[in-house]
This record gives C-alpha cells, sequence and structure tokens, in this order.
C-alpha cells in the first residue's frame, strides 16, 4: 500500500467531499446484497484531516521508536522482532469481512471504507500492561461511525475482532505462544465510546507492518493487547468474547484490560509507567499512572457500579 503524506495541522475534510463519500457508501458498498469487495486497491489517505486536539497535549513519542519496540508476536517474542520481519505482511488487497448480529454483512473493500468515512488524526496516550507508554498521533475513524454502517441488532452486545491468520506472512503463527488467530473484543458501549479508533495511519503515514497495518484497533483507556493489529473480521455477538490472552493466562488479563493503577499485574506494578518520548531507554524517569491512562472525563461512566479489581 502507498499512503500520500497528508500530515496536516488543523484540517477539516471538506463537507462536500465527506457527504459525497457517505453517498458512495451508502449507495453501493453497504447495499441490500452486502459489502463488495473489490479485487485490489492502493491504500491512500484523503488529501485533508481533521486535527482532533481535544484528548491529549504531551510531547510525542519519536517515530524511530514507535516503529522499532512493538509486540506483534505474530513476526517474533521480542520488542524488535516485528520491525524487522514483518515485511512479509501483504497489506493489499486487503478486505474486512463483517458478520454475525447485524444487518449488513459480507466483505467490505478498505479503500472504499477509507473513501466513506471520515478519517481523522488523534494524539493518544498509550499503555503497555509492560509498564511503559508512548504518546503517537494516530490517523483513522471512529468505530462508532463503522458500526452504524454495519446495523447492529438490539440483541448485539460486544464486538469480536480476528487478526489475519497466515503463517506465512506471519512466521510466528507457527509457533504455540498464542492460540492463533489473535482475537479480541469490546462492549457495544465501549466500541460507540468516540475515544475508540479504527487506525489506518500514524505519524502522518500508512500504518507501518510492525504496527498492524493496514487497520488496527486503538482503544487509549485500556492496554494495548487490546488494541489488536491486521483486522481482517468484525462480528457483532450477544455473548461475550474470550480474548486471546484471556484464553492463555485468565489469571493475569481479564476482557476488559482498563488502565488501573490500583490493579497489579501478578508479576510487576502497575502503579508507574516509563514514557517513551525522546527515544527509549531503562534510565527514563517514571511517571505515575492515571486511572483509564487520563481519560476517565470520557470513560469513567462506562464503568459505573462495576467493581474493576474484579472486572479487569
Amino acid at each position: 500500500m502507498k499512503f500520500k503524506n497528508t500530515h496536516k495541522d488543523h484540517q477539516v475534510t471538506d463537507e462536500s467531499i465527506y457527504q459525497s463519500r457517505r453517498k458512495l457508501i451508502k449507495a453501493g458498498l453497504l447495499g441490500a446484497a452486502g459489502l463488495a469487495a473489490s479485487p485490489a486497491f492502493s491504500l491512500t489517505l484523503p488529501t485533508t484531516t481533521d486535527k482532533n486536539e481535544r484528548f491529549v497535549i504531551d510531547e510525542i513519542t519519536r517515530e524511530k521508536d514507535a516503529t522499532t519496540y512493538n509486540n506483534f508476536y505474530e513476526f517474533g517474542l521480542s520488542k524488535s522482532d516485528p520491525a524487522e520481519n514483518a515485511h512479509t505482511l501483504k497489506t493489499e488487497p486487503w478486505t474486512l469481512e463483517i458478520g454475525g448480529l447485524c444487518e449488513v454483512q459480507g466483505k467490505l473493500d478498505l479503500q472504499n471504507l477509507v473513501n466513506g468515512i471520515n478519517v481523522e488524526e488523534r494524539i493518544y496516550r498509550m499503555r503497555c500492561v509492560e509498564a511503559w507508554s508512548m504518546i503517537i498521533p494516530w490517523m483513522g475513524f471512529k468505530l462508532a461511525d463503522l458500526i452504524k454502517m454495519c446495523k447492529p441488532l438490539s440483541s448485539a452486545k460486544y464486538v469480536y475482532f480476528e487478526t489475519l491468520y497466515d503463517p506465512k506472512q506471519m512466521p510466528g503463527q507457527n509457533g504455540r505462544s498464542i492460540p492463533w488467530p489473535y482475537r479480541e473484543g469490546l462492549r457495544m458501549d465501549e466500541a460507540m465510546n468516540e475515544l475508540t479508533l479504527m487506525a489506518v495511519g500514524m505519524y502522518g503515514k500508512e500504518l507501518p507492518n510492525q504496527n498492524g497495518a493496514p487497520l488496527r484497533l486503538v482503544v487509549p483507556w485500556k492496554y494495548g493487547f487490546k488494541g489488536i493489529k491486521s483486522i481482517v473480521k468484525m462480528k457483532f455477538l450477544d455473548q461475550q468474547p474470550v480474548n486471546s490472552w484471556q484464553a492463555i493466562a485468565p489469571q493475569e488479563y481479564g476482557f476488559y484490560a482498563n488502565v488501573n493503577p490500583e490493579v497489579d499485574h501478578p508479576r510487576w506494578s502497575q502503579a508507574t509507567e516509563r514514557r517513551i518520548t525522546g527515544g527509549f531507554s531503562l534510565f527514563n524517569s517514571r511517571i505515575d499512572t492515571q486511572m483509564f491512562n487520563g481519560y476517565g472525563d470520557y470513560v469513567a461512566d462506562l464503568y459505573n457500579g462495576m467493581d474493576l479489581t474484579r472486572y479487569y
């Protein structure tokens, strides 16, 4: 895929362009017959994007660090493995299969989706369960917008995601570290929250393979393992799905994965984090971890009445 570098400040998609894309989606892409997949594409970003500065103002992590220090076990267990090995992933053509409890089902061509939905830039804090964090400028669209297009049934309570399974492209899948393919899920109200993003780019460019190209989930108030990468399936369910890390170690990883400094991982504390901004070093100063990664004003109401030490 070839992204045009369209990293522009303070630009908003022209309303006429946006509406024409919406018409394209409604008229053809999401017709009664289902979602049409074109045979191939070269994914490009829209010429203008809305830079949304509501959520965080901090020092952005260097692109080099954000693209070379990753968890993506499909390409190896070391943090440096994805950047070294992910060149084997072929990201075009790419389709997203929609199914489950929704009216609109089928295979969705990613380029058609990008053309027909509002893409914006958002700078989010990202927190890993291993107690390191980054601040990344993502480019993507609200998951809520895609969900509305799919017209989920009233019985749909959860959204389930699945990563591509292809051991030839993803050599890490030849091992047994995870029951492949990688799986994740969100409660419907979490998926519809305004913060929840489907990312197609970062730093004004297309997503690098090692960061989850060409389509990944970004949920900034949760730990990083919720950010499933290289997504090929999305389903609407009435029962809570089991995500990959729950299946591997349910005593360590729960379904919700909300950043909570008061709940330690069994093998390390979550009370502080090491921010990666001007370069990664074990000597980087540690800072206090914020509840919900600092996004409590946007998401705390989702969990009213829940025991967040039990539903971790």
